[in-house]
């Protein structure tokens, strides 16, 4: 047992020289009032507290705050910093930035969302996949020929076209007629308002799906005040607690769990690796499950 103390001592040590600067994860949102992102947030936490590395999380006020994400990277990296863990908020925007840690060798993981920076590993969800099991869902349950629409969360970033895609391609194979397609930016407030201006001009819709959760929750909102939430189902992503909740109180119908927890770990774990000199896969991908009445316990 003294050996074993010992050497896991020792072990604590190599890693805190190996690792003067600290790890950054950079989120493309607050973990506050976002339970997806204060999962990822968690998952990095305890694994550096694992590894003794130090992780530094971070991210802009909003998700559609580009420019203060750089800002941030640029900060960081100007301090010294020994791995960035990266969701961009724009891809395109942010590659400088990754290029920049790769210049000064500092190892780069994409989570969540992929950026456009050749041999940066992505870590997180196949949307496309998860998005098209939503819609395979939805196709179970409408008739066929019906009205349906999607939310899109922010379309220039990759997770939200793969989102949108994934559901499109899904609920139009098997018969639907997808009638709005509207970018509601993630934000709950944005989701009601979009699904408002949807059911004004497409009365008779039959389904939503929606990017994520939190907009899923705002159309949730728009339909019980046009009382049409019993005749529209609505699907979500992300199966967080409010949305869990909401589908055991019988108004969302269904979410696509992800596993954040793992995003935030996986990242700060693969970075250790990446610093060590060994080989990481191209894409680490995280999986989906459909979230129904049947199993939302699990993710309250």
């Amino acid at each position: 047992m003294k050996k074993f103390l010992i050497a896991g001592a020792a072990l604590a040590a190599m890693n805190s020289m190996a690792f003067a600067d600290p790890i950054v994860l950079d989120m493309k949102g607050p973990g506050a009032g976002n339970p997806f992102w204060a999962a990822v947030q968690a998952g990095a936490e305890e694994k550096g507290k694992e590894l003794g590395v130090e992780v530094v999380v971070m991210s802009p006020p909003a998700e559609s705050d580009v420019a203060a994400q750089i800002a941030q990277l640029e900060d960081m990296l100007a301090k010294g910093i020994s791995g960035l863990a990266l969701a961009p908020t724009d891809p395109n925007a942010l590659a400088p930035v990754v290029d920049a840690a790769k210049a000064k060798n500092v190892p780069v993981v994409f989570v969540d969302t992929k950026g456009t920076n050749e041999g940066v590993t992505f870590i997180g969800t196949n949307n496309e996949v998860g998005a098209k099991l939503a819609a395979d869902f939805i196709c179970s349950k409408v008739e066929k020929g019906s009205e349906v629409a999607i939310l899109q969360g922010i379309i220039t970033q990759s997770t939200g076209q793969a989102r949108a895609t994934g559901a499109k391609t899904g609920l139009e194979a098997c018969g639907l007629k997808v009638v709005a397609e509207q970018p509601a930016d993630w934000d709950r407030a944005k989701g009601q308002s979009v699904m408002e201006n949807v059911l004004t001009g497409n009365p008779n819709i039959k389904a939503v799906f929606a990017s994520n959760d939190n907009m899923a929750l705002g159309a949730v909102e728009a339909l019980k005040a046009a009382e049409k939430l019993k005749d529209v189902m609505v699907v979500g992503f992300d199966a967080n607690p409010d949305a869990a909740a909401s589908i055991l109180a019988g108004d969302m119908t269904a979410s696509v769990a992800q596993a954040p927890k793992n995003m935030g770990a996986f990242a700060v774990e693969n970075l250790v690796k990446l610093q060590k000199g060994e080989k990481i896969d191209a894409v680490i991908d995280t999986g989906t499950v459909l979230v129904t009445k049947d199993n939302a316990d699990q993710y309250k």
